[in-house]
């Protein structure tokens, strides 16, 4: 492996005229096809093997023509102080908004309030229910000015006027704080290596490979059906890692200029050494992202696979396009220990104290058992939340109080109920029944018994007559847990329908379809940790032969994870700090929340493992007592990482200011993790494990350390070619 990556450095940094045309090419390439490409809709979210996808499959078979997964509009109306919308001038505005809505070319149907009793029993709220052709993301821009226009319209007359639904669905946009994620971590680049240009490189190479992965996204989204969040998330992962990958081999590329080789002998070297680290840091990456397909929920999976071919992309560039760049450089990247005019003139510093992260690994190898216990026992506190986790998917309810969406959500509540934002939709399939009839009757009056239950709408059977739907109206919010135990309610009593009248009672609607997802993921979570965490562990045995370090690597990762799951809980479900997180309404944390932490953070996790610890791993393999090359591995690394570290925090919190509620969830729950896993567990808990273990720490059985490849992650081939280690090119600077 070393003596490969070795050998690519070298090529890409003679050849990098070659080198660079290829990658502005692609990324010519990608951006052509992104901007012909048709325009991307709305990633359809489906939910194999559940009760209420197949509902929903159910409906579109017995229901044709229905756009069961056509986009909806609730128009809610509220009569002025003293006034009801009965009141003949409030009636005929109303009509007039329902006679307005009903001429759009992608509208299905609206209901007249009036006609459907959707007035409040103190007839103070009404609401007109709009039906379209396509779903939120395809509908014109005409139709939803058409929309906004009406409800304007109605407003003249005196009356509030809120649309909620998905029809006025948007894209979401992240704000300036994602530029100012980047341009701290400019900042922090600038600092660590003290110039301009070599600050510059990792940035470059990063934005190109998120360019080219987000681009060929775009391009594809509408083919795949991708979503818009899937884009954002491969921004964020690739924005972050490819910084990271490509900060290493050029810190490492100094730190060989430092030891008086030559410029190109240097890169390959870089290359041959930290790209090793690069290769096998992105591998776990990649694993935990593709991982997420055994959820088997289409819209993850395919979040996963996209965010890991922009990783894959971050290690190919920081592999080929940094040295190719460093080329390009010449004498204004300086050797390690020398300036750049940036911050003082180009001269060699003089030896002086251990720095930082020397003097700190000498503190935690004097005092390791003291360090372990304060490290586990503060993630332990952070961790404490997460034991109240409550799971949930963002309906309008969670958007901000600004939005007409929201304040819509708000008048329904206070003119029909709670449960109203959350109907659930009782599918009857009477066609192996004697009498589809009674078989609809029996179940509506079985619901009707059931706790919680406001309305029980009749059932509305399809032209054959054999299914049917019924419309539950639960008395409690959509993501309480009483209407979680009335959705299983239901599905209870189906099975004594069944036996009474052969009839199958289905539960769907986004409530139903909410509650579904979240078991599902619930379900998945320990089969997806014995899949990822065990291949990386198997891999981690690989590059560091070793037993035990894997393991502490694993059970380290757990405890970060933990730790920032505790730290959504708090902010986003108990609303600590919510304000300062622009979280306007806390609620249940996103179900998907707790998988995803633990594929991606994982795969980050394992980044600064393998960045730190191989340095330990070749100190170790080149002679120097365990605990010794613990402070090596520091001295090396720990600035380094530091710096990685800092930059992944501020790029994922860039994506806090996002107005999308689960981007600015996943934003926040990756850099609290990020701090967690970066400055306790590898700055502190992994050295205080090594510093207590010795050798056993290294420790690998015979006939394992036989049977297993060599990778060469610490470069031994690259010095056994060299031969005296000592003699080494001069470099001409």
């Amino acid at each position: 492996m070393a003596t490969f990556l070795y050998k690519l450095g070298r090529l890409s940094f003679r050849r990098r005229h070659l080198v660079a045309l290829i990658w502005v090419a692609l990324l010519t390439l990608a951006g052509v096809g992104a901007a012909s490409a048709p325009a991307a809709g709305n990633s359809s979210f489906s939910i194999p093997g559940t009760e209420a996808q197949k509902a929903f499959d159910l409906l579109e078979q017995r229901f044709p023509g229905t756009s069961a997964d056509g986009a909806t509009a609730r128009v809610v109306f509220k009569a002025p102080s003293g006034e009801k919308m009965t009141d003949p001038g409030n009636k005929a505005t109303v009509q007039d908004t329902v006679k307005e809505l009903s001429d759009g070319s992608e509208v299905v149907g609206v209901t007249d309030p009036y006609r459907a009793k959707a007035v409040s029993k103190d007839g103070t709220i009404a609401y007109a229910q709009v039906t379209y052709k396509v779903s939120g993301m395809e509908l014109d821009d005409a139709a939803k000015d058409a929309l906004e226009d009406s409800a304007q319209d109605a407003r003249t007359s005196g009356l509030t006027v809120e649309i909620g639904g998905d029809a006025l669905q948007a894209v979401p946009h992240t704000g300036s704080s994602e530029v100012i994620g980047i341009a701290v971590a400019a900042v922090v680049l600038v600092i660590t290596f003290g110039s301009l240009v070599a600050a510059g490189l990792p940035l470059l190479t990063a934005l190109i490979g998120v360019g080219i992965g987000v681009s060929a996204i775009t391009g594809l989204a509408s083919a795949l059906d991708l979503g818009t969040t899937t884009s954002t998330l491969a921004m964020m992962i690739g924005l972050a890692v490819g910084i990271d990958y490509a900060l290493f081999i050029v810190s490492r590329y100094r730190a060989e200029l430092a030891e008086g080789r030559e410029r190109e002998e240097a890169a390959g070297r870089a290359v041959g050494t930290a790209g090793s680290a690069v290769v096998f840091a992105g591998l776990t990456v990649v694993i935990a992202l593709v991982g997420l397909s055994v959820v088997n929920i289409p819209m993850l999976t395919k979040m996963g696979i996209a965010a890991a071919g922009t990783v894959a992309i971050a290690v190919l560039i920081a592999l080929t396009m940094i040295p190719a760049l460093l080329g390009y450089a010449g004498r204004r990247v300086k050797p390690m220990g020398e300036k750049g005019k940036l911050l003082g003139r180009a001269s060699r510093q003089k030896p002086q104290r251990p720095n930082l992260g020397t003097r700190w690994a000498s503190f935690v190898v004097r005092r390791p058992l003291a360090v372990l216990l304060l490290g586990v026992i503060g993630l332990g506190a952070a961790a404490v939340p997460a034991a109240s986790l409550e799971l949930g998917l963002p309906d309008d309810g969670s958007q901000p109080t600004s939005t007409t969406q929201r304040r819509a959500y708000d008048l329904l509540s206070e003119g029909f109920g709670p449960g109203f934002n959350g109907p659930l939709m009782v599918v009857v399939d009477a066609k192996g029944s004697d009498d589809p009839k009674a078989a609809f009757a029996e179940t509506g009056d079985e619901i009707k018994g059931l706790k919680d239950v406001v309305t029980v709408t009749p059932a509305q059977p399809n032209k054959a007559g054999d299914t049917a739907t019924i419309t539950v109206i639960p008395g409690s919010k959509p993501s309480s847990a009483t209407t979680e135990n009335l959705v299983h309610g239901i599905r209870d009593a189906g099975a004594g329908i069944k036996a009474d009248t052969d009839a199958n009672v289905l539960v769907t609607g986004s409530t139903a379809m909410n509650i579904d997802v979240s078991e599902k993921l619930n379900d998945a979570l320990v089969p997806y940790l014995v899949l990822v965490v065990g291949l990386a562990f198997l891999l981690l045995i690989v590059v560091f032969r070793s037993i035990l370090v894997p393991l502490k690597a694993a059970l380290g990762f757990l405890l970060s994870v933990m730790a920032a799951l505790g730290a959504v809980v708090a902010v986003f479900q108990w609303g600590w700090l919510s304000e300062l997180m622009g979280v306007e309404q806390t609620g249940p944390v996103m179900s998907m929340m707790p998988i995803f932490m633990v594929g991606v953070v994982f795969g980050l996790a394992m980044d600064y493992e393998v960045f730190l610890v191989t340095r330990m791993r070749e100190a170790y393999v080149h002679g120097e007592k365990p605990a010794q090359a613990v402070v090596t591995g520091f001295r090396h690394g720990a600035r380094v990482v530091t710096a990685a570290a800092v930059i992944m925090m501020a790029v994922f919190a860039g994506f806090i200011g996002s107005s999308e509620s689960m981007v600015k969830m996943i934003g926040f729950g990756l850099a609290i993790a990020v701090f967690f896993d970066a400055f306790i567990v590898r700055m502190a808990i992994v050295p205080a494990v090594l510093a207590l273990l010795g050798r056993k720490a290294w420790w690998l059985p015979r006939w394992l350390d036989r049977a297993l490849p060599n990778v060469d992650v610490e470069g031994e081939g690259l010095r056994a070619a060299s031969g005296d280690d000592g003699d080494r090119e001069l470099a001409r600077v």
